[in-house]
């Protein structure tokens, strides 16, 4: 950790411990050990990963990984770590990592008030498909419901008045042990509200990143009543490193530092079921994704050569397109018992889709079973399809205590 981190972390320590050194404290942990088999069909003839000489993707890949929760804490004060222990093999080839994916020093300073120092995941808004209003989430993680978010690294003060309203105010260092020497959100101030009311909730995100543009996101969501929810995400923000297409395929791709500013906003709509089961449906538009001619000449060129396609492979913008609909039929969360989940996801723009399941039953109190299953459709110049055809992953989970 830099050594800001590590004295600011000490110095709340130091602070905080003297003064609670009689408070009664308590600790608890707990472990899910996960055991994973993967293969997939790479997608035949693309252009974004000619001969898989470019993402080098594993067809077949077996992991093992634990993930820790420890906790201790007093009334006052709360320390949390969550390490994260893995291996895979893939290729004949071995990989080992072990980091904090998330971990944190908090220390409650009055009955409002409170002071953490950690990495932790920023996280927030209704969203499925994708989070408009997460600066540092706009790929929620909600797809795959077995991938493990990581945590940015932060300092945050938060004052949360009553049940009603809560603001916080972040310095963001940057995006945990993900960061890299060109993160575009290293040293970000960040600064977020959230309303409660009843039958709603609204939040508002302002980020503001050393060198860029500021970031505007908003949420809410609204309960009609016992059956139906409807929500909304928005955004407003520029894009570092940005890879432009003309959709003149006689033009070459452009590299921007920052693209333009452009707005997103995802509308959706959730159906719950006397049964626990619920439906939800979702439309996004994505101002930072191509239109259909810019697509089809993001394609054109990556086809040209291995060089050109390798650009379009890393600098590829989250979403190729602009218009998205997505799905999720779902069991109740809440049931002790097997839990299932179906998606679907369609590019309006190039009609390409995603369908996915997924299923986790418990063998036993400790054991269960899971499995995902993900079909790509579209074919090698279409988003969904252009690197991977189809994929099915089955894993072990054992909790433990």
């Amino acid at each position: 950790m830099p050594s800001l981190k590590g004295t600011l972390c000490f110095a709340l320590l130091g602070a905080t411990l003297p003064a609670h050194a009689e408070a009664a404290w308590h600790g608890h942990w707990d472990v899910d050990l996960h055991a994973t088999a993967n293969t997939q069909r790479l997608q035949t003839g693309s252009v974004l990963n000619p001969d898989n000489t470019l993402a080098h993707l594993s067809e077949d890949r077996q992991g093992i990984e634990a993930r820790l929760d420890i906790k201790l804490e007093s009334s006052d004060f709360r320390l949390t770590l969550r390490p994260i222990l893995g291996r895979q093999w893939h290729d004949q080839d071995r990989r080992d990592e072990g980091y904090l994916s998330q971990w944190q020093v908090r220390a409650t300073l009055s009955d409002t008030l409170s002071l953490g120092l950690g990495r932790e995941v920023m996280n927030w808004g209704p969203a499925q498909f994708r989070s408009p209003s997460s600066p540092f989430y706009f790929d929620n993680g909600r797809g795959e419901p077995t991938r493990e978010l990581s945590g940015v690294d932060a300092i945050k003060l938060a004052w949360t008045t009553d049940a009603e309203r809560a603001v916080s105010l972040a310095y963001v260092q940057d995006t945990g042990h993900r960061s890299e020497a060109t993160d575009p959100w290293r040293s970000t101030w960040l600064l977020k509200g959230e309303w409660r009311g009843d039958d709603w909730t609204g939040g508002l995100a302002l980020a503001h990143a050393s060198g860029r543009a500021p970031f505007v996101g908003a949420y809410g969501q609204w309960t009609l009543s016992d059956a139906w929810l409807t929500y909304a995400e928005a955004a407003s923000s520029t894009q570092a490193q940005a890879l432009g297409s003309p959709a003149d395929t006689t033009l070459p791709f452009e590299v921007l530092s920052e693209s333009a500013r452009q707005g997103s906003v995802l509308l959706g709509a959730a159906r719950s079921f006397a049964n626990g089961q619920s439906l939800n449906l979702e439309f996004l538009s994505h101002g930072h994704g191509y239109t259909r001619a810019e697509a089809a000449a993001y394609f054109a060129r990556a086809a040209a050569g291995p060089a050109q396609a390798a650009l379009a492979l890393s600098r590829r913008p989250a979403l190729l397109g602009q218009r998205y609909l997505h799905a999720v039929w779902q069991s109740n969360p809440l049931d002790t018992g097997t839990y299932w989940r179906l998606m679907a996801s369609r590019s309006l723009d190039d009609t390409s889709s995603q369908w996915a399941a997924y299923l986790d039953r418990p063998i036993n109190d400790h054991l269960s079973v899971t499995l995902l299953g993900v079909v790509n459709t579209g074919g090698p110049r279409r988003e969904f399809a252009a690197l991977s055809e189809r994929a099915l992953t089955l894993g072990l989970r054992l909790a433990l205590p």
